[in-house]
């Protein structure tokens, strides 16, 4: 029996594009490797979104050349959206990697792997945007799974890849999604999250009559399924429909990832973001009415092309009034084919760096304030699984998607879903008891 070793790097579309690969490689009979050294098959999913992570790529490369001079029989894969972007350069630049497959080749996998087995080396980046179909597929025990439901994306914000690499958006159809999420939860999954570059733009494509909010409505029918997250919508897409679908769906987490990018509207056209900062806020103030409880998340960039210091301050006063309570945060960096890549990079890299972490600190104080709103407070947890030092202390996700560290003298399994009193709340966690477990409450 082969071994695979695969490392993957990016969004959760391209874990789940990786769980498909493992499938693949399953299916010839290879079992997941930790280590690269005792594989046979080494792969690596590569991110082109950033510079930095591009740069991770060509590291792990190098690394991976070593084991082949001591071992000419194994062989190396690149996949992902480094691999879309680059095709056979790769394999060029890099002659002891074997085969490079893009975004849309893991269904081709198969007849790759047959094609490396034989001693061909192979570079496969055809995008076919017609349509998406993706067969259930096995994948390790757990009690959350992704299920990407369209794929592509048609916005071209100036500065993003993603339309090069990943295609036009096209969408799944609702029977192969349903059909999906029924066949995860027989086997033991209890919340899904839906996939999607822009999951609002779900359905445009098809022939059926549906659209995101009448998905989420039918994927609420399914019996056996406890809890419902989606990601990443677009804020020109998030729609009121989609709002009190969040409300009226008890499944539905109270969780809404909303990337903003900046807080100024003059740069926020020059990224060709197509909405304005009031119309975005304007949905923030709707979604937090309606759902109460909602816990917000964003991505910003700073030191865009012409940003200034009032165009920055106009980014750090949406952070303050909006309150997120969480973000992902990064320093512009080119991207090569995008239209941002022409203009001028004007901000100085230490004004970046300056400003970057002025944006942190200030999330961070907004993140404390939000934080003590946990603390003696219950939330509802979906266990995931249990300290190996501790037998009494378990680990999971409430319904806002923080981790929560908790103890209880009850046993419990991943896939449980208990009530758990909070007693402290740190950034990486909060924790708490087991409400069973307690003797005394406080008031």
């Amino acid at each position: 029996m082969g071994k695979v070793y695969l490392k993957t790097f990016g969004c959760q579309m391209n874990e789940y594009d990786s769980q498909r690969i493992l499938s693949v490689f399953r299916n010839y009979g290879f079992i997941p490797s930790e280590i690269p050294e005792t594989a046979d098959f080494a792969m690596l999913n590569t991110c082109s979104v950033r510079e930095k992570p591009q740069h991770k790529v060509s590291s792990e490369i190098g690394r991976l050349k070593k084991i082949k001079l001591k071992n000419p029989e194994f062989k190396i894969g690149v996949c992902g959206c480094v691999a879309q972007q680059e095709g056979e350069n790769i394999l060029s630049d890099f002659p002891y990697v074997d085969f490079v497959i893009g975004t849309e080749a893991v269904n081709r996998l198969d007849v790759i792997i047959d094609a490396v087995l034989n001693g061909e080396r192979v570079a496969d980046v055809e995008m076919k945007s017609e349509n998406i179909s993706i067969p259930a597929f096995r994948r390790e025990a757990s009690p959350s799974a992704y299920v990407t439901i369209m794929k592509g994306c048609n916005n071209y914000c100036s500065y993003c890849i993603v339309p090069y690499v990943r295609g036009s958006e096209v969408s799944r159809k609702s029977t192969e999604i349903i059909d999906e999420i029924k066949f995860l939860i027989d086997s033991g999954v209890k919340e899904v999250t839906l996939l999607g570059q822009n999951v609002n733009s779900y359905g445009k494509n098809l022939d059926e009559n549906i659209n995101f909010p009448k998905l989420l409505y039918m994927i609420d029918k399914i019996e056996g399924l406890k809890r419902l997250r989606f990601v990443t919508s677009h804020p020109k897409d998030f729609s009121r429909e989609v709002i009190f679908a969040m409300r009226d769906i008890d499944k539905i987490c109270e969780f809404l990832h909303l990337p903003l990018q900046s807080g100024s509207d003059r740069i926020l056209r020059n990224m060709n973001r197509k909405y304005d900062y009031i119309s975005y806020a304007e949905k923030i103030s709707l979604a937090k009415e309606e759902i109460p409880g909602l816990s917000l998340s964003s991505d910003f960039i700073v030191g865009f092309p012409g940003e200034t210091e009032k165009d920055f301050e106009d980014t750090i006063s949406a952070i303050k009034e909006i309150e997120y309570e969480s973000l992902f945060a990064f320093k512009y960096s080119p991207r090569p084919g995008t239209k941002a890549e022409k203009l001028d990079d004007t901000v100085d890299d230490k004004v970046k760096s300056e400003r970057l972490e002025k944006l942190l600190n200030v999330q961070s104080a907004v993140t404390d304030k939000l934080l003590n709103n946990y603390i003696d407070k219950d939330a509802e947890v979906l266990i995931e699984g249990k300290s190996k030092k501790d037998e009494k202390i378990y680990s999971g996700r409430n319904r806002q998607n923080r981790i929560v560290n908790f103890e209880s003298d009850k046993a419990l399994s991943p896939g449980d879903i208990v009530n758990v009193r909070i007693t402290d709340a740190k950034r990486n966690s909060l924790f708490g008891v087991n409400k069973e477990c307690m003797t005394t409450l406080k008031n």
